[in-house]
């Protein structure tokens, strides 16, 4: 039996129709069953760690989490926080608990994508990237390669609120303004982060490959690593289990459960580059210990008689992809695709003063992360759904460098 398919844009605007009222009453009775928090060490004693995070949902940073810490050879702790919602019935936070990972997005999806096309020759990165995208070679653009995409120094904005704008009412619309938009400043010149560059790199994985970006994913990375909770479009049938979003009272007008929170994501009916992708944390640690393993996995599907390994990444590509850029004529924590420990601004560094210099990793606007220390031989997953009910609180700024900090200490470090 297929799984329900979720529609473009949230279907419920405040009337409960029949098909509405099955569907919550399912959604309750099912997160009764699931209303146990999960935790489960192999080392060490993490309760420091537990009460850092569970008091981030007391001050209201955030109404739920879930931890996994761990290194190349498996989880050594994990632990579900809070409830999906603030409310006392809201069912309990476990680890089968699917988040929306945001700007995560763009490196357990779209950098992998472009990892997997680089590691069979089917990319260049020196190469200008309307070679690929030739609607996007207009307006002086010509000189932006997909190398100052992946490093965020391409020129173009960081982004645009396209969903203000009820003239961009279609996906295509909105593509095209990105191919023809302007540069914002000189290629190669500085860093900008942009939401336009992963989207133009899911682009170029879609014009290569001839396959949906979602689609690419699923059948070169996430079923490869039985990755079998990670989806761009989450079915309907596991609404019970995501953690909400905002209540987005401006433009879609409701609670965000199972639709991208992300605008532009959106809009591109929830594929894109940039945002979109829905995961668990244990799912995301399987991505992260292939990442640590220099691409490198135990095959979950072929583990009779014995494990099978197998590779996803040439190590040299791992390696190219998660080092600091260099010899770009100004300094910069971004890597390719990812990004790597910068220097403290307002917030200290998202993965804490104590991972090294080798780490990589990313954060997500909706309050996730995913963070590796190669030297360290140490993974630390972080999700929170911190934009519920709404976006003001950025609490999980000043946390999340505690929770790494203290995963250190504990782990020797």
């Amino acid at each position: 039996m297929n799984k329900p398919k979720r529609h473009i844009f949230p279907f419920f605007t405040g009337k409960l129709t029949p098909f509405n009222s099955l569907i919550l009453i399912v959604f309750t009775v099912l997160s009764n069953f699931c209303a146990i928090a999960e935790s489960s060490s192999s080392a060490g004693d993490f309760t420091s760690v537990d009460r850092l995070i569970e008091n981030g949902i007391t001050s209201g940073a955030y109404p739920s989490a879930v931890l996994v810490v761990g290194n190349s050879k498996g989880i050594i702790y994990q632990n579900a926080y809070g409830r999906l919602t603030y409310g006392e019935k809201s069912p309990a936070t476990t680890m089968k608990t699917i988040y929306d990972l945001a700007s995560v997005t763009k490196v357990i999806a779209t950098t992998a994508a472009i990892m997997r096309l680089y590691d069979e020759g089917k990319i260049d990165l020196n190469a200008p990237v309307s070679q690929y995208i030739p609607e996007f070679g207009t307006n002086g653009k010509t000189d932006i390669t997909v190398y100052n995409l992946l490093v965020h120094n391409s020129g173009l904005t960081a982004w645009t609120p396209f969903y203000q704008d009820p003239d961009m009412d279609t996906p295509q619309k909105v593509k095209n303004a990105i191919y023809n938009c302007q540069k914002e400043y000189e290629t190669g010149s500085r860093t900008l982060y942009s939401d336009y560059n992963a989207f133009l790199l899911g682009e170029i994985v879609e014009r290569i490959s001839g396959k949906k970006l979602d689609e690419f994913c699923r059948e070169s990375i996430f079923s490869k690593l039985n990755m079998t909770d990670t989806y761009f479009l989450v079915p309907m049938t596991e609404d019970y289990r995501i953690a909400p979003t905002e209540n987005d009272t401006y433009w879609r007008k409701q609670l965000l459960v199972g639709y991208v929170h992300d605008e532009l994501a959106a809009i591109l009916e929830g594929v894109s580059g940039n945002a979109g992708l829905f995961s668990t944390g244990p799912d995301l640690f399987k991505f992260m210990q292939m990442m640590l393993n220099n691409g490198i996995y135990t095959d979950e599907r072929r583990m009779s008689p014995q494990p099978m390994q197998d590779t996803m990444y040439q190590s040299g590509t791992v390696e190219l992809f998660t080092s600091k850029a260099t010899g770009l004529g100004y300094s910069t924590s971004r890597a390719l695709g990812w990004d790597t420990k910068p220097e403290p601004t307002k917030y200290p560094p998202p993965c804490g003063n104590r991972f090294s210099a080798s780490c990589f990793g990313h954060t997500g606007y909706t309050g996730t992360s995913v963070w590796c220390d190669k030297e360290k031989d140490l993974i630390v997953i972080f999700l929170t759904n911190r934009v519920y009910p709404n976006r003001s609180s950025e609490e999980v700024r000043s946390i999340r460098p505690k929770v790494h900090d203290e995963v250190c200490k504990i782990s020797g470090y």
